[in-house]
C-alpha cells in the first residue's frame, strides 16, 4: 500500500498538501529539538555573557542555530527522493560546512578568516555544480551581461555580502528570525509561482522552523539565541534563495521579473543591506575606525535606545521592510535604474521617520 502511494505520488499535483506537510515536519522537529538544547546549554553552561554590545542582562544560551539546521537536514532527506536530488545534496552539504563553522564560534572563538573562507566555500558548491549565478545586472549602469569568470566572483561577493549582512541584525529578541521568516514566506510564492518546488519545500522547511525557534527566542523564562551557528545557516540560505530567483528570472525572458528581479531581490533583503551599509559609513567615515569593529549603531540598537521594547523594534523594522516589498511589487513597471532609486529613497525614508519623528516632538 505504501509502495503503490509513493509510487502514484506527485508533489506537483499535491503543492498545497506537500507544502504544508513540509511546513509542520520542520515545525515538529525544531519544537521538539529545541528543549533538549536548552537542558544541555544550561547543564553544560554553554550561555551568552552579557558585554558593553549586548541589550540582554542575564546570561543565554546560544545554541538555537542546532534546532533549525537539524530540523531542515531531516525535511530535506525525507523529501529528497520526490525532488531535485542535486540541488538539495549540495544545499545540505553547504549548510553542514557552515554549521559546524557557526557551532565552533558559538562554543569556542572562530577567526573571521576561517569563517569567511567556509563561507567563500559554501558558496562555491552551490555556484559551481548548478551554475545557480547572477548572469548580469538586467541593464543596471548599462551592463547586461557579465562575463562567465566576472559573474562568478560577483555572485560570491554577493553571498558572502548577505550572510553577513543577516548576521548584523541578530541584535535584538525575534529580529533575525522574523526577518528570515517574512522573506522565506515570499521566496516561497515567487518559487511556486516559479514551478520550483525544490526551493519551495526548502524554503517553507525554513519557516517551519523558525517559527519553532521564534517560540523560544521571545520567551523570557527559556530565552534561546541563534548565535553565529543559525545566522550563518539562515543567511546563507537567504542569498541561495535570492541568487536562485535573480537566475531564474534572468534566464527566462517570459518572466514577470526578468528586468525587475535584482530590485525586487534588494527590495527583500532592504533593512539587512540598508543597515550594513549604514553602519560601515559611520564606522568608516565619521568614527574612523575599522568596519569590522562591533558597535551599537545599527538601526535596531536605536530603537531600543528610543526606549522601544524588543517585540515593537522587530515589529517596526519587519513591517516596514514587509512595506518596501509591496511597493517593489507595484514597481516592477519601470525600468530597473528607476525602480533601485525609488526604492533607496523610499526605504530610507521609511526606517528614518521614527528618529525624525523623536526629533521633532521631543
Amino acid at each position: 500500500m505504501i509502495k503503490t502511494l509513493l509510487e502514484n505520488f506527485t508533489p506537483e499535483n499535491n503543492i498545497t498538501l506537500w507544502l504544508i506537510s513540509a511546513f509542520v515536519l520542520a515545525f515538529v522537529i525544531a519544537y521538539r529539538t529545541f528543549p533538549t538544547i536548552l537542558y544541555v546549554a544550561k547543564a553544560k553552561h554553554l550561555m551568552d555573557e552579557p558585554d558593553s554590545r549586548s541589550v540582554h542582562s542575564s546570561k543565554t544560551p546560544t545554541l538555537g542555530g542546532i534546532g533549525i539546521f537539524l530540523s531542515l537536514i531531516v525535511v530535506m532527506t525525507i523529501v529528497g527522493a520526490f525532488l531535485n536530488t542535486k540541488v538539495l545534496l549540495l544545499v545540505m552539504g553547504g549548510l553542514t560546512i557552515l554549521f559546524f563553522l557557526g557551532l565552533k564560534d558559538d562554543l569556542t572563538v572562530l577567526s573571521a578568516r576561517n569563517k569567511f573562507i567556509g563561507q567563500l566555500f559554501a558558496a562555491s558548491l552551490l555556484i559551481v555544480f548548478t551554475d545557480t549565478r547572477i548572469i548580469g545586472f538586467s541593464t543596471i549602469m548599462d551592463i547586461d551581461v557579465l562575463p562567465y569568470w566576472i559573474s562568478i566572483g560577483f555572485t560570491l561577493f554577493v553571498y558572502i555580502l548577505i550572510i553577513n549582512a543577516y548576521n548584523l541584525i541578530d541584535g535584538v529578541d525575534g529580529l533575525a528570525g522574523t526577518f528570515a521568516l517574512c522573506v522565506s514566506a515570499i521566496f516561497v510564492y515567487l518559487f511556486v509561482s516559479a514551478e520550483d518546488l525544490s526551493l519551495a519545500t526548502i524554503a517553507i522547511a525554513l519557516c517551519g522552523a523558525l517559527v519553532a525557534f521564534l517560540r523560544l527566542n521571545f520567551s523570557n523564562k527559556n530565552k534561546i539565541f541563534m548565535g553565529d551557528t543559525g545566522s550563518m545557516i539562515v543567511g546563507y540560505l537567504l542569498a541561495f534563495f535570492t541568487i536562485s530567483f535573480i537566475n531564474m528570472a534572468q534566464i527566462d525572458e517570459t518572466s514577470d521579473y526578468y528586468r525587475a528581479a535584482p530590485a525586487l531581490a534588494f527590495a527583500l533583503l532592504f533593512y539587512p543591506l540598508i543597515d550594513t551599509l549604514r553602519i560601515f559609513f559611520i564606522r568608516i567615515v565619521v568614527h574612523k575606525k575599522s568596519p569590522f569593529k562591533a558597535d551599537k549603531n545599527h538601526i535596531h540598537h536605536k530603537f531600543i535606545q528610543l526606549g522601544l521594547s524588543h517585540l515593537l523594534t522587530t515589529t517596526i523594522i519587519v513591517s516596514t521592510n514587509f512595506i518596501i516589498v509591496c511597493v517593489a511589487f507595484n514597481l516592477l513597471h519601470f525600468k530597473l535604474n528607476n525602480q533601485i532609486i525609488c526604492m533607496l529613497f523610499y526605504g530610507s525614508s521609511l526606517y528614518l521617520f521614527p528618529f525624525v519623528v523623536k526629533k521633532v516632538l521631543f
